[in-house]
């Protein structure tokens, strides 16, 4: 098996040794992390050592590396190890999960990150450095660029380009035939449905209080089921 080390020491590089530990053709040997963050000396039984000197002790010529970093800073912290370590010489891999579905001819690029229950449709193209987290949807033809994160239950439909550094909140939704400009922000649960702005925030609109209390939800959904259908019947006696 080919060895690879691990960029961080926390909850992220913990899932990223347990996903390539388990569902990948690669064994990870240590960890790796600036020497300002490096708290202890083992991680998960593996050694974690000082990403300034990481070559001397894992040299490139035998080891990859992955670097799985959340998407602080608009992606950009992720973007700046990557480049350090491709830099010091390392070839960074790419991992899609064996429970996603993809299709002959999936262009990705490296250093991503294909979570389980993901779906690439056809002729989709991924760049370097993506993060698509569980249960995402990339529709046919669409194009995510280099270090976006994609957070659980995103859909991105048909003919979409995804410019980098962007963010999609986790059950976003992006319709067909738009584009994504470089660095926006998608929020959670929010329907984009025309070409976005470069670095532009866009949210979806809030959870809504109703005005009845829970303990009165059966009567009340009985009640309001009989309005609308009253008012249904209503429309119908217009026309």
């Amino acid at each position: 098996m080919e060895k690879v080390v691990v960029f961080g020491n926390n909850q992220t590089a913990e899932h990223t040794y347990f996903y390539l530990t388990h569902d990948s053709p690669y064994e990870v040997a240590g960890f790796t992390v600036d020497k300002e963050y490096l708290n202890e000396d083992t991680l998960l039984g593996l050694p974690v050592v000082p990403f300034e000197d990481v070559e001397s002790i894992f040299p490139p010529n035998d080891y990859k590396m992955s670097v799985q970093m959340t998407f602080r800073k608009l992606n950009s912290l992720r973007a700046e190890k990557y480049s350090q370590a491709k830099a010091k010489g390392y070839q960074l891999i790419s991992h899609v999960s064996s429970r996603s579905t993809t299709w002959p001819g999936l262009v990705i690029g490296d250093n991503c990150f294909i979570y389980e229950n993901c779906v690439v449709q056809p002729f989709a193209e991924i760049g370097n450095n993506v993060v698509i987290a569980p249960g995402c949807l990339i529709g046919h033809h669409s194009v995510i660029k280099d270090h976006c994160f994609l957070a659980a239950h995103t859909v991105v439909l048909g003919s979409v380009t995804v410019e980098p550094y962007c963010f999609l909140g986790a059950n976003s939704t992006i319709n067909n035939n738009i584009t994504i400009a470089r660095e926006c922000v998608v929020g959670a649960g929010a329907f984009v449905n025309k070409s976005t702005q470069e670095r532009g925030i866009y949210i979806g609109r809030e959870a809504e209080l109703l005005p009845r209390p829970s303990n009165e939800l059966r009567t009340w959904l009985t009640w309001s089921a009989g309005v609308q259908h009253d008012q249904s019947h209503k429309v119908k006696d217009r026309s």
